[in-house]
């Protein structure tokens, strides 16, 4: 079957339409045949149709064509029957867009279909039967019914043929609608008598090539003496109905006469069956036509009804009404979405195009004209582009944080009376963009915590929101670099990422560090992301855990040092001053002196708040010469911590009296016998223990020249209060790192003994039992902090001799 493919384009440059394309092809093709090359027709490369998704767009109605965009092509998607698609409504034609995206446009398609010769005609009914009177006049009329043909044009029903032709011949009878109306014509007298029935066949013949033919029998009772047919006062009625109105409406009447008498004179009114005649009723007595079904203007604008009038005896005439139906408002805007956008990020410019409507109104003049609308308080509008296509766009700034969706809804409605409304919501999601840094709850942050923590316990947490949303509101916490008294506070605390609760990493020391400052940055996940960061104040609350460290009077390990009171003392005599400090803050400082155990608890007392030792009575010389104080140093904290020293006490007016007191408490019997034996072992102990010393400083010194371990210097507050010939070479702290060098010597050479890495300075006044000189031992210590060529390193202290009122006793 050849067919002939028509082109049209058309380049519009108004909105959104680009061009239009139009193309006329035969029904019946089979499916997948091309139709044409719309890419090539259009201007379009192939590359474009890919690129813009390219797709049809056909409204409401069955998609009969589709585009190959790889092709760029259209192709027969289903077969299409002109007949079914248009009926007899001439041109035919499939109007449908293209759409594109990536920019949004969209081209306008027609594809006529031409009719091919695929239908035949067709009589409603295979037989017809009519009883005509014998004495019916030469040149008798007799309508036929007409055969359908569904095709149109040339293919449509062109002739009529009659066998056999002895009686009657055809007549056919061009109307101005180009419509044929057949009758058939009486050319000789019938004779009942002769031939009482006739069968003749009507044949109906198109104008197709090939020709199609449809038969329809037609069957004659030839009756007696009725002569005169009825006749019709019009030749042609016309009328009209609106398409709302209800059933069993009035549209006109038919009148016909019939001059006979009697029953041969009885008119009766037909409307031959048709596709018409099921929505028209005609009364066969008095011919009133009514309406019997719902007309639509918008399907069917004009209707010609056939009307055969007969009477008893055969005869009849023919009329035509022609029913005008008349427009109403009775459809509503029909709202398409041609495309549209589900999603659209909050950054998006004013303008930009979110849904592309297509508004079709079926009723004509001004009930078919349509204006929309949109639902108020919304960032957008509505604007027509071409007839019936409307785009919503943006029409302001939007903001996810504010209103993160909008349901939008359109309202279309048409200028008919009453007017007809239809209106569709579309639901716009906002997509988020990383527009907002993070905040925290607060401008500056201060929090405490006791010293001697664990290590990794949390102090607090901060909290910063983002008002963005998923990964642009996922806030992480960093530490930012910073030192704390030049030591990295990535040391001091850490910070979880994900929670912001803060974590001491080492166990502070209230008298190291008291408070320190960092910084915490909040950063969210966007790209690029964005931050903000706040200060962080840790403050550290002192714990009572230092007991209190007594200064004076300083505890020996194997010398016993006295005080001397004389016989002669007052009451109120300063016998000495203990003193101690406790490192701790506050209360935790505040220190209390009391006498635990004593000798003779009626000689001395302690001072409450200032450690004096004095005497409450006098002294007399029944007093006992060595006398041993036991004080206690409590400090204020809960629990309160405590030190204790002894305190020894020489109730003599002369040395050589406490010597030989206290010699004897710190001897055993068998030195006693030759006191000039000691002596001299003595003397060469403490050689001895000389040459050792000066070996081990050396060593120390070379030892620690060699090592890069830091330590730590600790700051005790000075006391104004120093006994004689004491001198603080060295602070103490709560971490002390400090050692000292003692040797002790004795009049025994057996307990001579040399010790290493005693803690903490001490000033100890040591009386030789063998004269009145005291030795002062000072301990020396290599801070690695300091220069290496110090002067004050390796320095050896030499024996120094003092007078003084301690007495120094060998002994353990």
């Amino acid at each position: 079957m050849g067919w002939q493919v028509m082109l049209f384009v058309s380049l519009l440059s108004v909105g959104v339409v680009r061009g239009q394309v139009s193309y006329s092809i035969p029904e019946e093709m089979e499916k997948g045949a091309v139709i044409g090359n719309i890419a090539h027709d259009l201007g379009l490369g192939v590359d474009r149709l890919k690129s813009g998704k390219a797709r049809i767009y056909t409204g409401n109605t069955e998609e009969y064509i589709e585009l190959k965009r790889e092709r760029g092509v259209l192709l027969i998607k289903e077969r299409i029957d002109r007949e079914s698609l248009c009926g007899q409504t001439m041109p035919c034609a499939l109007h449908f867009q293209m759409i594109l995206e990536n920019p949004m446009e969209f081209y306008t398609v027609t594809v006529e279909i031409t009719d091919i010769n695929d239908n035949p005609p067709t009589f409603e009914r295979g037989e017809i039967k009519y009883e005509i009177s014998e004495s019916a006049l030469i040149g008798a009329r007799f309508v036929l019914e007409k055969a359908i043909d569904n095709d149109v044009g040339v293919n449509g029903l062109n002739s009529y043929t009659l066998k056999p032709s002895d009686n009657f011949a055809l007549k056919t009878v061009s109307r101005g609608d180009g419509t044929k109306h057949v009758e058939m014509v009486l050319q000789t007298p019938l004779d009942r008598e002769k031939h009482e029935h006739l069968s003749l066949i009507l044949t109906a013949l198109d104008g197709g090539e090939p020709q199609l033919s449809g038969t329809m029998q037609i069957i004659i009772t030839v009756l007696d003496v009725n002569d005169n047919p009825p006749v019709c006062s019009k030749s042609e009625y016309k009328a009209s109905v609106t398409e709302i109105d209800p059933v069993g409406t009035v549209i006109t009447t038919v009148k016909a006469t019939d001059v006979d008498k009697g029953i041969n004179g009885k008119v009766t009114y037909m409307i031959p069956k048709s596709a018409a005649a099921n929505l028209f009723q005609i009364d066969a007595d008095y011919g009133v036509l009514t309406l019997t079904g719902n007309v639509d203007y918008e399907k069917r604008r004009l209707y010609e009804l056939d009307v055969q009038v007969s009477d008893q005896g055969g005869l009849s005439d023919a009329c035509k009404v022609i029913v005008d139906v008349t427009d109403a408002n009775d459809n509503p805007p029909s709202i398409n979405i041609m495309s549209k956008s589900n999603t659209l990020s909050e950054n998006m410019k004013p303008g930009t195009v979110v849904t592309m409507l297509n508004i079709q109104d079926p009723d004509s003049n001004e009930n078919g004209k349509v204006m929309c609308v949109l639902n108020e308080n919304t960032p957008f509008v509505i604007k027509s582009s071409t007839n019936n296509f409307f785009t919503v766009v943006t029409d302001s700034e939007l903001d996810r944080e504010r209103d993160s969706e909008y349901n939008i809804t359109v309202t279309c409605s048409d200028e008919g009376v009453p007017s007809l409304s239809s209106s569709v919501t579309l639901t716009l999601q906002i997509s988020d963009v990383n527009d907002n840094a993070p905040v925290f709850e607060r401008s500056s942050y201060e929090a405490y915590i006791v010293e001697n923590n664990i290590p990794g316990v949390s102090i607090f947490t901060v909290k910063a929101r983002d008002a963005d949303w998923n990964q642009n509101a996922r806030v992480s916490y960093i530490l930012e670099d910073s030192s704390v008294n030049g030591v990295p506070v990535s040391s001091y605390v850490s910070v979880s990422a994900d929670s912001g609760v803060i974590h001491a990493v080492r166990s502070f020391d209230y008298e190291q560090i008291k408070d320190f400052h960092f910084r915490v940055k909040a950063q969210d996940g966007g790209s690029p992301p964005l931050s903000s960061n706040v200060t962080v104040k840790i403050l550290i609350r002192d714990q009572n855990d230092n007991p209190p460290q007594v200064l004076y009077p300083v505890q020996t390990g194997g010398s016993v040092v006295a005080e001397m009171v004389p016989r002669s003392a007052d009451v109120g005599y300063l016998v000495t001053k203990v003193v101690a400090v406790d490192v701790d803050s506050g209360q935790n400082a505040w220190l209390s002196y009391k006498l635990q155990k004593a000798t003779d608890r009626a000689l001395f007392e302690v001072g409450l708040q200032n450690g004096e030792i004095r005497t409450i009575r006098q002294v007399n010389d029944k007093d006992a010469v060595k006398q041993r104080l036991t004080v206690i140093v409590e400090d204020n904290g809960q629990p309160s911590r405590s030190a204790t020293v002894i305190v020894n006490v020489a109730v003599a007016d002369s040395f050589p009296e406490v010597l030989s007191e206290f010699t004897d408490f710190t001897q055993d019997k068998e030195y006693n016998d030759n006191l000039t034996f000691y002596l001299v072992l003595a003397l060469a102990v403490v050689s001895f223990l000389f040459i050792t010393c000066l070996v081990v400083i050396i060593s120390v010194k070379i030892y620690r020249w060699r090592q890069s371990r830091i330590t730590y210097h600790s700051n005790l507050p000075v006391i104004p209060y120093y006994p004689p010939r004491y001198s603080d070479t060295l602070g103490t702290g709560t971490l002390q790192h400090v050692y000292n060098y003692e040797v002790c010597r004795t009049t025994d050479s057996r307990k001579s003994d040399c010790k290493f890495g005693r803690a903490g300075s001490q000033n100890v006044l040591i009386m030789d039992p063998s004269s009145t000189a005291t030795m002062q031992r000072i301990q020396s210590e290599k801070n690695i902090l300091d220069e290496p060529d110090s002067p004050l390193e390796g320095q050896v202290f030499m024996p120094a001799t003092i007078k003084t009122t301690s007495t120094d006793i060998s002994g353990d």
